[in-house]
């Protein structure tokens, strides 16, 4: 254990005599522990998600997990009568969590050692390190992002919305638009920094630069008059997408520079940054200004450049690059957009600050 050090990305609980007090099939009533309950809620406000695999009737367990007030906090329950192992790989496959991210945690020594045999990977716990557990190093995140704290609710909202879009027929374009999609953009919060942080180290697909930008970095720029830091959020019917960009910007007189788009791949499908590029193109536009925008080729951002020209940003030669310092990157290329407003996204509505006058 000394050696795995990364963080739990998920916690799998047996449920007899493990989660709850009792055997559900030969005592009829179970009783759920007060530290139980708080482990349950702490692990899950601090980002970790957690699911059951449980050799019981499904039915049964899933009405006494409701009955005693926590079934909520479970993602892609297994519960019936095949190996554990079988049920703890389903469960970090459908999540696309690598087995070593995933715990498991049961009072029984020849199923923790079914699970372990099988399964190495993954970090087995026995019921009675239950009071320490929410002690350990690989439960305690070094930050919780906003995002973190409602991470189940996403997932959640994210096995909803996969199983409306396998069951529509239809185009995919009707698809988005049935879900409701609303956009918004707004300056970042100091509580909103972290996540902001994250998007910027993890975001490698839809980072225009590849650039990196600290929590110090980004608390200096919100500091600054000239710059903008804004983040990008995301709903839809079934619930929260959490932030989904981040957008770096700064204003000169006759020209704003944005230094930095990301956005997350995981809402590219949805063409949130076409949707955030036009924005950002009609508030320069209404503010009589060009949009110059900083591009830095990479091997997975391809993407990227492509939604910057169908945006309309172009390499031509302009006076507004001028006003902007040189590039600190040789192979930054520095594209513009001349003023003209653009229509609004037609999949999604969009609610966000105005930059005009600024």
């Amino acid at each position: 254990m000394a050696e795995q050090t990364s963080i739990v990305k998920c916690l799998v609980w047996d449920l007899d005599n493990t989660l709850w007090q009792g055997t559900l099939l030969e005592d009829g009533t179970v009783t759920l522990p007060g530290p139980v309950r708080e482990l349950i809620a702490e692990l899950d406000s601090r980002g970790i998600l957690q699911s059951v695999a449980s050799k019981n009737d499904h039915d049964l367990a899933w009405k006494q997990l409701e009955a005693l007030g926590v079934a909520e906090y479970f993602v892609l329950p297994r519960i019936g009568w095949g190996p554990k192992s079988d049920s703890v790989r389903e469960i970090a496959t459908e999540l696309n969590f690598a087995l070593g991210t995933i715990a498991f945690i049961d009072d029984q020594p020849t199923e923790r050692a079914e699970v372990q045999f099988h399964l190495p990977e993954v970090r087995c716990y026995d019921a009675e390190q239950l009071s320490e557990l929410s002690s350990l190093p690989e439960f305690n995140p070094a930050t919780v992002t906003v995002d973190a704290r409602r991470r189940r609710q996403m997932y959640q909202a994210g096995f909803e919305r996969k199983a409306a879009e396998a069951q529509f027929q239809g185009p995919s374009e009707d698809f988005l638009r049935s879900l409701e999609l609303v956009m918004r953009i707004g300056r970042a919060t100091e509580e909103e920094l972290s996540r902001v942080e994250e998007l910027t180290l993890r975001t490698s697909q839809m980072n225009a630069t590849g650039v990196h930008y600290s929590i110090t970095d980004l608390r200096a720029l919100l500091a600054d008059p000239r710059h903008e830091v804004l983040v990008t959020t995301l709903t839809d019917r079934f619930g929260p997408h959490g932030a989904v960009g981040l957008q770096l910007l700064e204003k000169h007189e006759g020209v704003w520079h944005l230094k930095l788009l990301a956005t997350s791949c995981r809402v590219v499908s949805f063409g949130a940054g076409s949707a955030i590029l036009r924005w950002l193109g009609d508030q320069a536009a209404r503010a009589g200004v060009h949009l110059a925008a900083d591009f830095r080729q990479t091997e997975r951002n391809r993407m990227m450049e492509i939604a910057y020209r169908f945006a309309g940003f172009t390499d031509e030669p302009c006076d507004c690059r001028a006003q902007l310092p040189a590039p600190a990157q040789e192979e930054v290329q520095r594209l513009h957009l001349s003023p003209a407003p653009s229509d609004p996204p037609p999949t999604m509505e969009l609610h966000a600050v105005s930059l005009q006058g600024v």
